[in-house]
């Protein structure tokens, strides 16, 4: 028997290289989408440190809303109503889960420092978010960088753990010899550290799963309410008390609008993502630009004013033909008109800016604000301060405009500025510079497609706000037009109900018109408009089923 060591040959020592244990798709797909919600998880908790620090997921959320087409808006509206702010965060999520997934999958079956790359992409866009947030200070991109940082740190950690011991245990030293030599381990270590790495990581992705789940819950239940500030608000009586709303201005009549609309189901458009949450302890009010004198109330000292209560319908422009963004309430608050008195509003001034918490803006012309109508800055709706949603602690309403160029809620500022000099939010859309509200009529009963038979009462609601509403026609099918029985006017800034009875003969398919006319004798148009970009037009019109 010959051997190596005998013809001075070195002895052959293979060693086995580093090498990686093999992931799934499906495994790298989960790392990577656990990791997005662990740094989402961690940004959620790091940004409840601070009330001028978002979630990423708000922050985003902004950039969205105010960089898509108008069209879009419009769309989300209609497909989503109220539930639009809901729909896109829950959309942002899906994005955000799935390019966090395919980081992963990168990161682990094609390149490390590309994958890892991307992850940090992830925690940037959120940062840039949040710098592009007006109002946010610098540091406000302090969470989605964390929680990116985490994210990556957890990745690195799994990436680690894929590699093969080396060092003397993992060196096969294999001689030259006629001795039976053991077969090749290779695969047997490549199973078991595969099993080991499976077991291992898996339990670190569940912990990570749990920890963002938990970290998210944890962080929402510390950020600020104002839910407490708002409880804590004892409105005061008005000095103007508004009269009880007669049961004459109602119709009995199933499923018509009633005349007053909840603070529960008064419509909500804005843009804003998460509600703005400010104290009523801590607020302030500026009035400032072109005036004589800029002017600064506490809550306090709003409320320490004279305060007014009236009935008004609110219109959003985002409304479309026969949709329900509108909406009754009886609103408490001061007059804006002797505020801007006192402040000395300058001849050159000839736009109202109001500016929210959260960056929004509106503005109308200064002539509306002075010209004798109720244009309020409100504090209290239905009997009660305003809720969270509809602008707490204070907001703008103005009759007769619609609420993209007048009804700011979280109110913090009032500019006196020039049209042109300043484009607010929507105007910077390619929206309408004034935005009265068109004279517009809504069929309520029956539904759309409902089956009906013998005297039918049709009925509804229209509106034409500072101009009020001085009759209603119905029209069956291409008939005459007919007059409705209209119940009492309110006052001119309201809408009034309508009634028809129609005696449904022929069985089959009828349609239903209505059209309204408002108090200076002008016929609601039949020209047919979408709501960009100064309002819908139209007649509304339905289908019903006689049998």
């Amino acid at each position: 028997m010959t051997s190596t060591y005998a013809t001075g040959t070195a002895p052959v020592a293979p060693v086995r290289m580093p090498s990686r244990a093999p992931v799934s798709r499906i495994f790298a797909l989960m790392a990577g989408l656990i990791a997005g919600d662990l740094a989402l998880g961690v940004a959620e908790l790091v940004a409840s440190f601070s009330r001028s620090w978002r979630s990423p997921i708000t922050d985003v959320g902004n950039r969205v809303v105010d960089n898509v087409p108008n069209s879009v808006k419009d769309l989300a509206i209609r497909w989503f109503g109220e539930s639009d702010k809901v729909a896109l965060q829950i959309g942002i999520g899906a994005i955000l889960a799935i390019y966090a997934a395919v980081m992963g999958l990168v990161l682990f079956r094609k390149s490390f420092h590309i994958g890892l790359a991307g992850i940090a992409v992830f925690g940037l866009i959120g940062a840039w978010a949040s710098l592009l947030t007006e109002g946010s200070p610098k540091s406000a991109v302090f969470p989605s960088l964390v929680g990116a940082a985490t994210a990556g740190g957890l990745l690195y950690l799994l990436h680690r753990r894929l590699v093969l011991p080396t060092g003397p245990d993992a060196i096969t030293r294999t001689e030259q010899s006629s001795e039976p030599q053991p077969s090749d381990t290779s695969s047997t270590d490549h199973q078991l550290v595969r099993r080991s790495f499976l077991t291992g990581s898996g339990l670190i992705l569940a912990g990570a799963a749990a920890a963002s789940s938990g970290l998210y819950a944890l962080g929402r239940s510390r950020r600020y309410s104002a839910a407490s500030s708002r409880s804590d608000v004892r409105l005061p009586n008005a000095a103007d008390v508004a009269a009880a709303v007669p049961d004459n201005v109602q119709f009995d009549v199933e499923g018509i609008t009633p005349f007053v609309t909840s603070n529960q189901s008064f419509y909500r458009v804005d843009t804003a993502i998460e509600v703005p949450q400010l104290a009523a302890d801590t607020y302030e009010l500026a009035i400032n630009g072109y005036v004589d004198e800029p002017l600064t109330f506490s809550f306090e000292d709003l409320l320490n004013r004279e305060l007014i209560e009236r009935d008004i319908t609110l219109t959003c422009v985002s409304n479309q033909v026969g949709g329900n963004l509108a909406g009754t309430a009886r609103w408490l608050g001061t007059l804006l008109a002797p505020i801007l008195e006192e402040a000395g509003v300058q001849s050159k001034a000839d736009q109202v800016v109001g500016r929210s918490s959260d960056g929004y803006t509106c503005g109308f012309p200064v002539d509306v604000a002075m010209d004798g109508r109720d244009a309020m800055i409100v504090v209290g709706m239905n009997g009660e301060p305003l809720p969270l949603e509809h602008g707490f602690p204070v907001r703008l309403v103005v009759p007769g405009l619609y609420g993209y160029v007048s009804a700011t809620k979280w109110l913090t500022e009032i500019e006196l500025s020039r049209f042109d000099e300043f484009d607010h939010y929507w105007r910077r859309r390619t929206w309408a510079v004034e935005a009265p509200i068109k004279t517009m009529s809504r069929i309520d009963t029956p539904k759309g497609l409902a089956r009906v038979s013998g005297t039918t009462t049709i009925a509804g609601v229209a509106w034409a706000q500072t101009r009020g509403i001085d009759a209603v026609e119905v029209q069956i099918d291409d008939g005459e037009w007919q007059q409705a029985e209209l119940a009492e006017a309110l006052n001119d800034v309201t809408w009034r109900q309508w009634r028809f009875d129609w005696d449904a003969k022929g069985a089959g398919q009828h349609q239903i018109r209505v059209r309204a006319t408002d108090g200076t004798g002008a016929i609601q148009t039949a020209d047919r408009a979408e709501p960009i970009p100064d309002g819908a037009s139209g007649h509304h019109q339905i289908v019903v089923l006689v049998s």
